[in-house]
């Protein structure tokens, strides 16, 4: 063949269209580095199985081997738990160190996608998905119609544990976040509130104590909400005790118990909306209340996919109107 057929029909190899690619997958490091990091941050071979979803001698096996290729301890094995030799502080820098640059990569190779797709991971109380996050999606994806939201509600602890694991690249909170591993990116102040049903006799009211609450059917929230956190600081000041009817891990439960039983339940007053369900929201005058905040957070250094990244940037000007 002529050198100039074959410079032509190499052209035209180059020219071809290229096959439709599969939607992208986020890269993932090797499953050993998951393993080795999930086992220093829960100091327990347990509790890391645990999060990581696998037996614990299987986690503890896979250990085992590494350390066997190293030829050296990576943790050393405690009567309560797990902590890492001085060659497992190595390593562990090494794994952490390289799954930080893998996440720079895909994050640089979703931007160059800019954003025609990408997936959201976002943890959150329950107190925001009634008005103010179902409208901050919406917004979002008016403009990047092809990103994906995979929100899931949790409680303080729950929402903490996703950042850590990276199950969340955010999380909207009311936990008072004073934790090394957890950057706060914004955060508003979010007064909790008494919830009635209209035509209770507590409606109209311009601010209402516990006290005032307690002459009437109560449903609070389980221990693992934020709000029973403040509620049971508030009642270790004071000199009654509320004896609730109904006690749940729910909002909506409380919610609806209440709006059926002319009773008071709790909530943090989001956006200063009035509550979705309809319900009146009466400020609670108790210290402490009014300064109750709600926080976006993710984990400290951690670097976010691109579209979770222009996600918190729209959260931090909402956060801004509020």
């Amino acid at each position: 063949m002529p050198k100039g057929q074959e410079r032509n029909g190499a052209n035209r190899l180059a020219e071809a269209p290229r096959p439709n690619l599969p939607h992208p997958r986020p890269l993932s490091p090797p499953r050993i580095f998951a393993y080795v990091d999930a086992v220093a941050r829960y100091g327990s071979m347990r509790k890391a199985a645990s999060a990581l979803h696998i037996v614990s001698s299987a986690l503890n096996r896979r250990i085992l081997d590494l350390e066997e290729e190293l030829g050296s301890p990576l943790f050393e094995r405690l009567p309560r738990g797990v902590r890492p030799t001085a060659a497992g502080e190595l390593y562990l820098a090494y794994v952490r160190r390289s799954i930080r640059e893998l996440e720079h990569v895909g994050a640089q190779i979703e931007g160059l996608r800019r954003l025609l797709r990408g997936r959201v991971r976002l943890a959150v109380a329950e107190s925001v998905t009634g008005h103010m996050l179902p409208t901050a999606i919406a917004r979002f994806q008016a403009q990047h119609p092809n990103v994906q939201f995979h929100v899931w509600i949790d409680g303080p602890k729950g929402l903490s544990d996703a950042l850590a694991t990276d199950a969340a690249d955010l999380i909207l909170t009311h936990d008072a976040l004073e934790r090394p591993q957890v950057s706060v990116l914004a955060s508003v102040h979010q007064p909790l509130c008494a919830l009635v049903a209209p035509g209770h006799p507590l409606e109209g009211r311009d601010g209402v104590s516990l006290r005032e609450c307690v002459a009437y059917p109560i449903a609070m929230p389980d221990t693992t909400l934020a709000a029973r956190a403040l509620l049971d600081r508030a009642l270790m000041r004071a000199s009654f005790k509320l004896e609730p009817a109904l006690v749940s891990n729910s909002v909506e439960l409380t919610k609806t118990f209440a709006r059926q039983n002319q009773a008071v339940c709790f909530q943090f007053r989001i956006a200063g909306k009035p509550d979705s369900s309809g319900m009146v929201t009466i400020p609670l005058t108790d210290p402490g209340f009014a300064q109750a905040t709600l926080a976006l957070a993710t984990r400290r250094h951690r670097v976010l996919p691109v579209a979770s990244a222009a996600f918190a940037s729209l959260l931090e000007e909402v956060f801004e109107t509020l």
